[in-house]
């Protein structure tokens, strides 16, 4: 049907221009019959393409040094929305050394662009008739904030800060597609009926969402619903889309500061379908528009079950009460659920049941091992902790030894989760399998274990998330003393035996818990830690810190490579070499700060052959033998 290329649009042959040209082509036959002969090929090749309907559909040429980042055909095939940008050009300093190599040699591998360095390209939203073959640019203008200066206020503080002044003014904001990776539909959604389609686009400065339609004979954008956050929008809770039999669509949203279902027909006001303090995910409507499905944690905010919302009087039923973490897929014929479900000591299985309220859910699988099964396991126990900088408590997973109230005060140990925004205090099976297996070890020792879910965790909503903007490693080090402070007062725990550790996120967490709060823990362990966002990735940093350009302070206010000096407790800094997440130089660099710092608290242990995620048992094990005997050794 059409064909696109990042390519200029081929041109006619050109006439000879200037003198010397002009007088080659008359005295020279050979000269003016080869520009004959070009012109005659390009234009039978143009009257074939208008002519002949067997041949290929005419290529619709994007340019030059293009690139293509999404497009999307209507259901009637007479347009077509495509969104491109400026092709990035390879940095040559974005290389990682991997010294340990089939043939010896060291190997400079490719890996992605640090924050520092990138500079978002804006996008063009194109509108493609494959009736006649124009292509039209949709215009930004329309959106509500388009131009606005949404970082003043931060801009202001950082130019105080080098002892300037700053005027904000109206500025024209990078705007493209969304694309993030919890993305798992396309941001361009055509009408069934082919009358209509929906854009969900982002500001790359990441302050403000939109969903837009589009009017296909004016050829411009109408603005339907803009979502503005002063931190950073969510890159989950974005599925849109259209019902089936009216020209409405449907979305979630986190205005109300939390994930919610939302209806909004084309000219109308939109219908909030769900409230509460909850997180509403992964709607699923039904071919008659009389359903939309979601997963919820309703009840508690680590008990995730499935719902449905009746679309005309907005009436929420629950449909699985399994008690743990359940997710589901509607089947074809939206009769049965097929359900993942999962508890802390129960990892995943599939079930199945009726699309119903109450209905009867049957086992599909029993994956789990008979030896695993037979392992003495502790289930966690989920406590809310008092925040003291909050009205929220701090939802948190304990593990306790036997007898732990009786005889001498216990030591403890508090473990970070990665990813800042992910929730691993809740009740299903948690993807720290291996910390899970270690907690229960430690447990078993006479150790009492706590995993908070400290701010900036998945679950508990937008303020909770944002809580961290633009000073990452505050909030979470404040939870984690509320968190010291309640295994003291609850768990018989002494306050100077208590230590830390955490991979990725929960690295970072460690040091800056331990350059920042140095009598809080008595002994911690960084595993693939960052230690400089300014050498972190793009996508993640910029929602969280703003840019290194922009706002360097909340990158030294964030970053632990600006706070070793107050290292008092020993350190153990457990480093990857071929991580392509966390680049070994995060370590690198650390530790060359506290060589010449002169501080003598910390050790390292390198994995030549690791990437993030270990591989080898042999890498994992030895990581967990020396965070043990840094904890034995030191509480």
């Amino acid at each position: 049907l059409v064909s696109l290329k990042t390519e200029d649009k081929p041109k006619a042959p050109a006439k000879p221009s200037g003198y010397l040209a002009q007088e080659q082509h008359k005295l020279i036959e050979f000269v003016a019959l080869q520009q004959q002969h070009a012109e005659q090929r390009f234009d039978a090749k143009k009257q074939l393409q208008q002519q002949n309907d067997s041949i290929a559909a005419p290529a619709i040429y994007l340019g030059k040094g293009q690139q293509i980042v999404g497009a999307s055909l209507s259901p009637k095939a007479d347009y077509l929305v495509v969104s491109v940008r400026k092709a990035g050009k390879a940095n040559e300093k974005d290389i990682m050394p991997n010294y340990i190599t089939g043939n010896g040699d060291i190997a400079a591998q490719k890996v992605r662009a640090r924050v520092n360095d990138v500079t978002p390209e804006p996008q063009r939203i194109l509108l493609i008739s494959l009736q006649d073959g124009s292509s039209a640019e949709l215009s930004y203008s329309s959106l509500p904030g388009y131009n606005e200066d949404v970082l003043a206020e931060v801009k202001a503080e950082n130019a105080k800060a080098r002892g300037e002044k700053y005027k904000s003014e109206k500025v024209i904001r990078a705007i493209g597609l969304m694309n993030d990776w919890y993305w798992s539909q396309s941001a361009i959604r055509w009408h069934r009926n082919g009358e209509q389609v929906a854009l969900m686009l982002k500001a790359l400065d990441n302050k403000d969402r939109w969903i837009a339609t589009v009017d296909l004979k004016q050829k411009k954008l109408l603005p339907q619903h803009r979502l503005h956050d002063d931190a950073w929008v969510n890159y989950a809770f974005n599925d849109f889309g259209w019902l089936n039999n009216s020209e409405s669509l449907y979305y979630l949203s986190e205005e109300s500061g939390y994930s919610h279902l939302y209806i909004k027909p084309l000219k109308g006001k939109a219908k909030k379908l769900t409230e509460g303090s909850f997180e509403v995910a992964d709607p699923v409507l039904t071919h008659d528009d009389t359903y939309i499905y979601f997963q919820a944690n309703v009840n508690h905010p680590g008990n995730y079950e499935v719902y449905r919302t009746v679309l005309t009087n907005g009436k929420t039923e629950q449909l699985t009460k399994l008690g743990g973490n359940t997710s589901f897929i509607l089947s074809p014929d939206e009769s049965k659920l097929l359900l993942n479900f999962s508890t802390n000591l129960k990892p995943n299985e599939l079930y199945v049941a009726d699309a119903a309220a109450g209905a009867e859910v049957k086992p599909l699988t029993d994956t789990v091992s008979a030896e695993f099964k037979q392992l003495p396991l502790v289930a966690p126990q989920i406590v809310a902790v008092p925040s003291s900088h909050g009205k929220q408590p701090v939802f948190a997973k304990v593990y306790y030894p036997q007898d732990y109230q009786q005889g001498e005060k216990r030591r403890a140990v508090i473990f970070n989760h990665g990813a800042g925004y992910l929730q691993n205090s809740d009740l299903g099976w948690s993807g720290y399998f291996r910390e899970f297996l270690f907690h229960n070890l430690l447990t078993q020792q006479g150790y009492v274990v706590m995993d908070m879910d400290y701010r900036a965790s998945k679950g508990y909503g937008r303020d909770w998330r944002t809580a961290i903007y633009r000073r990452m490693g505050t909030p979470e080090i404040e939870d984690l003393a509320d968190g010291v402070n309640w295994l003291v007062d609850n768990a018989n725990v002494d306050r100077n035996r208590i230590g830390t550790y955490g991979g990725s996120y929960g690295g970072f967490m460690t040091f800056m818990a331990l350059f920042t709060q140095p009598d809080l823990f008595q002994a911690g362990a960084a595993l693939r830690p960052v230690s400089d966002w300014a050498y972190y990735n793009h996508a993640y940093t910029s929602n969280i810190l703003n840019s290194p350009a922009i706002d360097p302070i909340a990158y030294q206010r964030s970053s632990p490579i600006y706070f070793t000096q107050g290292l008092k407790k020993p350190l153990l800094i457990n480093a990857p070499m071929v991580d392509d997440n966390v680049f070994f130089q995060d370590v690198v660099r650390l530790v060359q700060r506290l060589i010449e710092q002169e501080n003598s608290n910390f050790e390292t242990a390198i994995y030549p052959v690791e990437p993030h995620g270990f591989r080898q048992p042999s890498s994992w094990l030895d990581e967990y033998r020396r965070i043990y005997k840094l904890f034995e050794q030191n509480l």
